[in-house]
């Protein structure tokens, strides 16, 4: 895996991939869009989007990219963004839900939404139910959703969801990230469940990236991390990026998620993930899954 020339060419294949301007979602549109694929780098700031498809075509003087506008804190710009890409695409062969913020200062979404849970995992939740009309028609289709390390800690406060109550930034990071894993899980179960069969639903983490997620650090703490032990726990997102290329377009089947595989899943080559128990728990999937539906105002499947 650590050559790309292995996997399969896209030519022809038409993929999204949310927050591609920076950072892990760059790299991943980089990546596919020299394996040949129409890139619809889906980005908040059509700006620093810009720049981003600009230096992409520096690398990959041929690629076929196209910046399209969403933020997936805001469930109108959601909803309108998969309103423009249904009026000029009818096939969608990956949609990679990678955009997302980590353990920023408490606020809100437009929605009324905790921000991590509202632009990490509702507003991809949404996203996926809009577009899947098309997905399923479009033969050996993928949804790829990004999870966490920190999924491991976390838990879905059903009582405190939006975390009103009280507001701790990390775990309602972990939350929003185990909340995308399951999410990941149940929507294969769903698949399968209404028969289609050729779209697949699979999952991802970084591993630890030096990305700009790290930003709402303490910055003592972050310079201290980067100059000392942060090299040794930690890889450029160049190499973040692939269990996602691999989830992407690398051999897998529906419910598969892939992560580093070294130490702790930290760094190291792409290969198979662990998940905990509670993120395969059905149960408290179906139970996200009714919420989530009745947040966004949106059923599927």
């Amino acid at each position: 895996m650590d050559n790309l020339n292995n996997l399969p060419n896209q030519a022809g294949r038409i993929i999204i991939v949310t927050g591609a301007n920076s950072g892990l979602g760059y790299e991943t549109a980089l990546a596919l869009a020299k394996k040949g694929a129409k890139m619809i780098m889906a980005c908040r700031s059509s700006s620093k989007a810009t720049i981003a498809k600009e230096k992409i075509q520096q690398q990959v003087p041929n690629a076929d990219l196209e910046v399209m506008e969403i933020d997936l804190s805001s469930l109108q710009s959601v909803r309108k963004f998969a309103k423009a890409f249904q009026a000029k695409y009818k096939t969608l062969d990956v949609l990679i839900n990678n955009a997302g913020v980590m353990a920023p200062p408490y606020s809100k979404t437009e929605d009324g939404f905790e921000l991590q849970l509202g632009a990490n995992y509702l507003g991809h939740f949404l996203l996926t139910g809009l577009l899947l009309e098309i997905i399923v028609k479009t033969p050996q289709s993928r949804v790829v959703t990004l999870s966490s390390l920190v999924h491991k800690n976390g838990v879905i406060n059903f009582d405190d969801l939006q975390s009103e109550t009280s507001y701790n930034a990390m775990k309602a990071y972990s939350q929003s990230k185990l909340a995308c894993l399951m999410f990941s899980f149940e929507l294969q179960r769903r698949l399968e469940k209404a028969g289609n069969l050729q779209t697949i639903s699979t999952a991802s983490h970084p591993g630890i990236a030096d990305t700009e997620l790290s930003r709402n650090m303490p910055k003592f703490i972050y310079y201290l991390a980067k100059y000392t032990v942060a090299p040794f726990f930690t890889h450029a997102p160049s190499e973040g990026a692939k269990p996602t290329i691999l989830a992407a377009i690398g051999d897998a089947k529906g419910g598969d998620y892939f992560a580093p595989t070294g130490l702790r899943e930290m760094k190291g080559k792409p290969g198979k993930a662990t998940a905990t128990e509670l993120s395969k728990d059905s149960d408290t999937a179906k139970r996200l899954w009714d919420v989530s539906e009745k947040l966004v105002d949106f059923k599927y499947l």
